[in-house]
């Protein structure tokens, strides 16, 4: 629960978020070999059963008409995800001109979405069925790799079959430097998914999401390519992995806010179709082993993400190129040390460069405003020890720190009209942990 006087009930609340969640589900997979090797079938299953209890509102100025809505802001939700599939992979000792391995298979997803705005008596409900064939013909040895393949879907929400390629090529320069090009083709379906049904709260307005009409599917072409390289210095064992990508997207989803409400007076958060848009950047990560005691990994990435014509976010404000809550700089290290058997060690940091952040208009600004962030620097600490208790029961003492330097947003919003999707950097302040496991 988030918002103000936790004591009381939360429709007595200003501004109150709350959810009870019962969630169950399962996994069932089955694995055949033939006797030489060559073949391998999986079949598999899963279900996941979702039920909800919400709550996204409060009492805001207090007067009478207030309280009277904020009865009205309990929603249940039941969503009901089931998947199953089969998939065949065949070893060729020889395709044409080189080992091969064949992968064919077949899914079917199912999820039924019903969500009851109970205050409003509106009932929202979406049915997704998604049947996919997938093929791919992987040829390699131990210099090249030459992978063909792709995958056919039909959405149920989508009226026609959508095909998306995979090609990789793979080469192996010598034992230490491999060579990886790879493209992929993907989509995302026009609807609504389970986090669009969280009701944000901004200047005292409750804001929901919907989707826009003749909403299209977002198609993406993706091209990366990579060098894994591994080398020892002395003792040291070092491995650096350099990526370049880029991403191109058709139909890009983006979201605005509208200055029209739904029949129930909650204003409209539109997804809609913007133009192009392109991601591109480079990601490098290292890791070095220094003795069998301490090792390091660390990892930068730099990228661009921005739309090929400025694209509204609020209709009360300026239309943005860049993609909002996307840093162009983010990166992380981990330091780990095993003085002795039964100790660790672990040092680690994250780095979030600045971004632009969309806050509304409410008790932090009087018209929205896309915001440039400050940059985030977040170190970590702990220390884990291992018992052998009994036989094959041990346990694992541990304490730390997170966010030992306290780096924290300055700038969050205040009141009952504020801006509750308006935040950004760590999650946690400085804390301090301590905690046992049990293992057998």
């Amino acid at each position: 629960r988030g918002g103000n006087n936790l004591d009381l009930p939360v429709h007595e609340s200003n501004i109150a978020e709350k959810l009870d969640h019962d969630i169950n589900g399962g996994s069932l997979s089955y694995d055949l070999f033939t006797p030489n090797g060559l073949n391998h079938l999986t079949a598999y299953t899963s279900f996941q059963l979702v039920s909800r209890n919400s709550y996204y509102g409060g009492t805001g100025d207090g007067s009478d008409e207030s309280k009277a809505e904020a009865l009205k802001a309990y929603s249940k939700t039941h969503d009901t995800n089931l998947m199953g599939g089969i998939q065949f992979v065949h070893n060729f000792g020889q395709l044409f001109f080189m080992p091969a391995q064949l992968t064919l298979g077949t899914e079917y997803t199912y999820d039924a979405l019903n969500d009851h705005s109970l205050g409003y008596n509106t009932i929202t409900k979406q049915t997704v069925r998604t049947s996919s064939m997938l093929f791919q013909n992987e040829w390699k040895n131990e210099h090249w790799g030459i992978l063909l393949g792709g995958r056919f879907d039909k959405h149920n929400l989508i009226n026609h079959l959508i095909f998306s390629p995979r090609a990789n090529l793979r080469f192996n320069a010598t034992q230490n430097i491999h060579l990886r090009l790879t493209y992929a083709g993907g989509f995302r379906a026009p609807q609504t998914f389970d986090e669009d049904l969280h009701t944000s709260m901004a200047g005292g307005e409750r804001i929901k999401t919907y989707l826009a009409k003749n909403l299209k599917e977002e198609r993406s072409n993706s091209l990366s390519l990579s060098a894994d390289m591994y080398y020892n210095f002395g003792n040291v064992q070092t491995n650096i992995l350099i990526e370049t990508f880029y991403t191109h997207l058709n139909n890009v989803f983006a979201q605005r806010v509208l200055n029209d409400h739904d029949e129930n007076g909650i204003r409209i958060l539109e997804r809609f179709n913007a133009n192009q848009a392109t991601v591109w950047g480079m990601n490098i990560e290292g890791k070095a082993v220094y003795s069998k005691w301490i090792s390091m990994q660390s990892g930068l990435t730099v990228q661009r993400s921005q739309y090929k014509e400025a694209v509204e976010w609020d209709e009360d404000a300026p239309a943005e190129k860049k993609f909002l809550r996307t840093p162009n700089i983010y990166g992380y290290f981990t330091v780990q040390s095993s003085p002795t058997k039964h100790l660790s060690i672990a040092l680690s940091g994250n780095y979030n460069g600045s971004m632009l952040v969309g806050h509304a208009a409410g008790s932090g600004v009087e018209k929205p405003i896309a915001v440039h962030t400050p940059s985030f620097f977040t170190l970590s600490l702990k220390a884990s020890y291992n018992l052998d208790i009994y036989k094959q029961v041990k346990a694992q003492l541990n304490a730390g720190i997170q966010n030992i330097g306290n780096t924290y947003q300055r700038d969050l919003d205040k009141g009952w009209n504020r801006d509750a999707s308006y935040i950004y950097g760590p999650s946690l302040p400085r804390c301090f942990y301590i905690g046992i496991k049990l293992m057998y």
